[in-house]
């Protein structure tokens, strides 16, 4: 079952096409990377997937939703119900703890929880760093509380910008396998990157060019 259904979007700023007749389909479970060079249409990508932006035209479903015909407030709602985000740079509120800051993901979706963030930050191995500034924590450990962060209110899309593109070997390595565990549960994935590495542990990789959708990869070693 398709969860995201992108059907021939453009996204038009004067005379530049960032996104020229772009069509993807994510079926519910998948994990799907999105790569290509600078300027190739990545960042306008994830903005419309992540209702921050709207498409000049085509179509974007989520969920049965055309989240192109939607008004600002309405993105804002579909947005914090069905969507977990994951930036390369943290975006911590510093002078919150750990487990403060996964609570802030709650605030706006319902009511914080203490005992579910601490849960969501043992979920990513994090639970003994929960009491932690993020001045205390290391580059890792604050993009895996973000993953926790991410994945408090329990999105049916995971949506992360490079969010190994700040973390040394180690540190990709235990993000990728949150990834592998997640998609494992079922949940699904669109990872932008530049890595790839990053890249080939996805099921599928969808490759932008100028703005255009240049070619797909599947993963034949997937799972394995």
């Amino acid at each position: 079952m398709s969860l995201l259904d992108i059907r021939n979007v453009s996204k038009i700023y004067g005379e530049l096409k960032a996104l020229d007749n772009v069509s993807i389909r994510v079926d519910q479970g998948e994990w799907v990377a999105i790569m290509g060079p600078s300027g190739s249409g990545k960042s306008t990508m994830m903005n419309i997937i992540g209702c921050m932006d709207k498409p000049t035209k085509g179509q974007v479903f989520l969920d049965g939703i055309d989240i192109a015909k939607e008004s600002s407030r309405r993105l804002t709602d579909i947005r914090r119900d069905k969507i977990g985000l994951i930036f390369q740079q943290f975006h911590m509120v510093n002078y919150l703890t750990a487990v403060e800051n996964v609570m802030v993901s709650q605030y706006y979706h319902s009511m914080p929880d203490e005992a579910e963030a601490l849960e969501a930050l043992e979920r990513v191995g994090l639970r003994e760093r929960a009491r932690h500034l993020p001045s205390q924590l290391s580059g890792g450990e604050q993009q895996r509380v973000c993953v926790a962060r991410a994945l408090i209110n329990h999105p049916e899309l995971i949506l992360a910008d490079e969010p190994t593109g700040n973390l040394d070997e180690t540190n990709e390595n235990i993000v990728l396998d949150l990834f592998r565990q997640l998609h494992r549960e079922g949940t699904t994935l669109i990872v932008v990157t530049h890595d790839p590495e990053v890249a080939e542990a996805a099921q599928r990789t969808i490759v932008l060019e100028h703005g255009r959708l240049v070619r797909e990869v599947v993963n034949e070693h997937f799972g394995e």
